[in-house]
């Protein structure tokens, strides 16, 4: 398999990349599988998507992993999805060393229990050197819980008289967000067929150009990646500009 990783090829890459994992029951259920199984599924085809934006140049890769919506899942699944995170971090940790990959997670870590809260921990201190790439897990994550959790610091800022309401403005609350530090995301992909973001980073994907795909996440592989890759590089991002400004800004 090719890879887009020459220097003209370069430039008209992603550099942030969010991915919805979406499709594990359904692969369970198509496959006939013991309930659980399809997250297992889901969990072992990270690795090789992890290793393909790594070796293309991908500077950041979010994936969403659990949402802030599915606590309301039975008991049981959460429990499951819990246990299967805390396990990913484990056979994540000695990938990301390998490979010299930072792991940052974002969302609510209030609800997680202390194990997996020191897991992650553990995990951000061991790779924050590594500057190959960024792998970002977004567990207990919401896109209206962050940009509220980010009013929130504002508001704290004005009480404590340290911040004017005048002054706040889009920028200001854009350093408060998760990833306030990381490139926007321009390319947010959805697997198992549904058509929606389902809160996922609604913020920072505000210019992020949308690919959905029918396959199931279990199955989505790094060669059907590099097509939507190719896809990306071909489409003309214009920010709220027209066509006309954009080809003069490329020619300038």
């Amino acid at each position: 398999m090719s890879t887009l990783n020459d220097a003209h090829d370069q430039a008209l890459l992603p550099r942030h990349i969010a991915i919805i994992m979406d499709g594990n029951n359904r692969y369970g259920d198509h496959h006939k599988l013991a309930k659980g199984e399809g997250h297992i599924a889901g969990k072992d085809a990270l690795d090789p998507i992890v290793e393909y934006c790594v070796s293309t140049g991908i500077e950041v890769l979010t994936v969403f992993a659990f949402s802030s919506e599915n606590w309301q899942r039975p008991p049981n699944e959460v429990a499951l999805l819990m246990r299967l995170l805390a396990l990913t971090i484990n056979e994540q940790l000695p990938r990301m060393q390998k490979y010299r990959i930072r792991l940052r997670f974002i969302g609510d870590r209030s609800q997680l229990n202390s194990e997996l809260q020191d897991l992650m921990i553990d995990a951000e201190q061991k790779t924050a050197d590594f500057e190959a790439m960024t792998l970002v897990i977004a567990i207990s994550y919401g896109g209206q819980w962050d940009v509220a959790h980010a009013a929130k610091t504002l508001a704290e800022q004005v009480l404590a008289g340290q911040l004017q309401i005048e002054d706040i403005n889009k920028e200001r609350l854009a350093a408060h967000v998760q990833l306030a530090d990381a490139p926007a995301v321009d390319m947010l992909i959805r697997t198992g067929g549904e058509y929606r973001l389902s809160n996922f980073l609604l913020w920072q994907s505000a210019y992020a150009e949308l690919f959905f795909t029918q396959t199931l996440w279990p199955d989505f592989t790094p060669n059907e990646l590099e097509v939507m890759l190719t896809d990306f590089a071909q489409r003309q991002r214009r920010f709220g500009k027209t066509s006309e400004q954009v080809q003069v800004q490329d020619l300038s």
